[in-house]
C-alpha cells in the first residue's frame, strides 16, 4: 500500500523526470535515500546504463563507524559527493545532469550536490 506521503515523492520524481534526461557525454547523477543509506549513480538514459556508482551499504563503510544505525546524513552524503565526484574524473565525465529524485533540495541532497561540485563536477 502507497502511503499519501510515497505518493507524493514519486509524483515529484516523475514531474522532474520528464525534464532530465542523461546522455553518454553529460550523464544524469541520480540520488537514493533510504532510511538507513545513501545511494548515487551516474547513469547514461539512452544506452540504459550505470556508469558509475556509489553507496553507504557496502563492507568497507559499515567496519569503518560505530553507529551502524544511520548512514543517511549530511557527514555521509559529502563523503559520497567526494567520492562519486571521484569516480566520474576516472571515467572521464565531467558535466552532469542532476537528478533529485524528488527530494527537497536541501540537507542531504544539497551537501552531497555541493562535495560533487567540490570534486570537479559540474551541474
Amino acid at each position: 500500500m502507497v502511503t499519501e506521503r510515497k505518493a507524493k515523492l514519486l509524483r515529484r520524481h516523475l514531474r522532474v523526470r520528464k525534464k532530465i534526461h542523461g546522455t553518454a557525454a553529460r550523464p544524469r547523477l541520480c540520488i537514493y535515500k533510504s532510511l538507513r543509506h545513501l545511494y548515487a549513480q551516474l547513469v547514461d538514459d539512452e544506452a540504459h546504463r550505470t556508469l558509475a556508482f556509489v553507496t553507504t551499504n557496502r563492507k568497507a563503510v559499515k567496519q569503518e563507524t560505530a553507529d551502524r544505525h544511520s548512514y543517511s546524513n549530511v557527514a555521509w552524503a559529502k563523503r559520497l559527493g567526494a567520492e562519486i565526484g571521484e569516480k566520474a574524473k576516472q571515467a572521464g565525465i565531467r558535466e552532469v545532469v542532476f537528478d533529485r529524485g524528488g527530494y527537497p533540495y536541501h540537507g542531504t541532497v544539497k551537501t552531497f550536490a555541493d562535495a560533487a561540485r567540490e570534486a570537479g563536477l559540474q551541474f
